[in-house]
């Protein structure tokens, strides 16, 4: 058995993120199952050092005064969320005793007694979010050469040529490279000579009743559609309305737009974790325009569909791909699509999950006890 550190885009953001929590927490029951014990990093990138969930304001994506206000009116659904996320990193993962930023790293060597650390999920690589962080690129003394990455993501990334170049150092500290999606695959084995291999999100890696040990009752009495915005999308909001009525559900909608309350909307954003999944599990319909709650819809079974955001439509597109549900991606809400052969996709997800676990345990079996 091998203790194994996962450092990832997890506790420390600017808006709670269900994917990021719900990536790491998978990847923590893989390891688990594989036989080793992870332990949780509680680590900060420097980054992140000012970010405040309680105190978005200063990094909102979007700037102008509109958004701002729908932030203003949601900070007590904020404020709730925030202390449930902590409430699950606290609960629901084994941590590192104490928090480590660029200050104090390399103490995590006699702290923690670590064999080796996983980097990954989520956009860790990608330079123009996080820059080449020192943690997530396995630079700190205590992770080189003793790190591998797992569904590390480089986004839709923008390299120059002296950026390859760091990126190039930077691959050197790992020994396999395991990559969420295909975009970088080519490069990355032209430019490392350690295993590379394109794998699954670690949320794939689970099969759905594995989350029912985290999963909340149900609290909703009626039919409903779930709509689910990381970012805001009139046609979006347009479509899900028309869908809803067309049915006869309500919608419950995890947004920031708060005045969608006055349309009708049961506005829920304050959901932790917990209640996250069993809102997209007992929906009768689910819209968004998240990556993850994409996959939380095909975990569940449910109909979906997901609307094209720009900076995620890569990785969006390269699963959907795999699914072989691409008429699912919207961009107006009059596409045409078929419906969902579940057995179909879950047989694709099986072929893929297999060779993603195969690699992930060839990964940890790099390091000596």
């Amino acid at each position: 058995m091998k203790h194994f550190g996962i450092v990832s885009y997890n506790i420390y953001c600017n808006f709670t993120n269900y994917g990021s929590a719900l990536q790491s927490w998978a990847l923590h029951q893989a390891i688990k199952k594989l036989g080793h014990t992870p332990v949780l990093v509680d680590y900060c990138p420097d980054i992140l050092a000012d970010k405040d969930p309680l105190n978005p304001f200063g990094n909102m994506w979007d700037k102008d005064e509109e958004s701002r206000r729908m932030v203003e009116l949601t900070m007590p659904a904020i404020r709730e969320n925030f202390y449930k996320f902590d409430k699950f990193y606290r609960e629901r993962f084994d941590r590192t005793k104490k928090k480590y930023t660029s200050a104090n790293f390399n103490e995590i060597a006699a702290d923690e007694h670590l064999d080796g650390f996983v980097c990954g999920s989520d956009t860790i690589f990608c330079p123009d979010e996080f820059g080449f962080d020192d943690g997530y690129y396995a630079k700190y003394n205590a992770m080189k050469g003793r790190s591998v990455s797992y569904a590390a993501s480089f986004g839709d990334p923008h390299f120059t040529e002296e950026t390859y170049k760091i990126l190039n150092e930077r691959l050197k500290n790992f020994k396999a490279l395991g990559i969420r999606e295909n975009q970088m695959i080519p490069y990355l084995k032209q430019h490392v000579a350690v295993p590379v291999q394109r794998v699954l999100d670690p949320t794939l890696l689970l099969p759905a009743q594995e989350y029912e040990q985290i999963t909340a009752m149900s609290q909703e009495k009626e039919k409903y559609l779930l709509l689910y915005a990381r970012r805001y999308s009139p046609k979006m909001e347009a479509y899900a309305e028309r869908i809803a009525k067309e049915n006869g559900w309500k919608i419950v909608d995890i947004s920031l737009r708060a005045t969608n309350a006055e349309r009708g909307h049961k506005m829920a954003y304050e959901a932790g974790v917990e209640e996250f999944l069993a809102l997209v599990k007992n929906a009768e319909y689910v819209v968004t325009n998240s990556f993850h709650g994409m996959i939380f819809s095909v975990n569940f079974r449910r109909p979906f569909v997901i609307f094209s955001r720009e900076q995620c439509d890569n990785k969006i597109d390269e699963l959907l791909q795999l699914f072989g549900l691409r008429d699912r991606m919207l961009v107006s809400g009059e596409e045409k699509f078929a419906d969902i052969d579940y057995d179909d996709v879950h047989e694709r997800i099986n072929s893929v999950r297999q060779s993603s676990i195969e690699f992930l345990t060839m990964e940890l079996g790099l390091f000596e006890v």
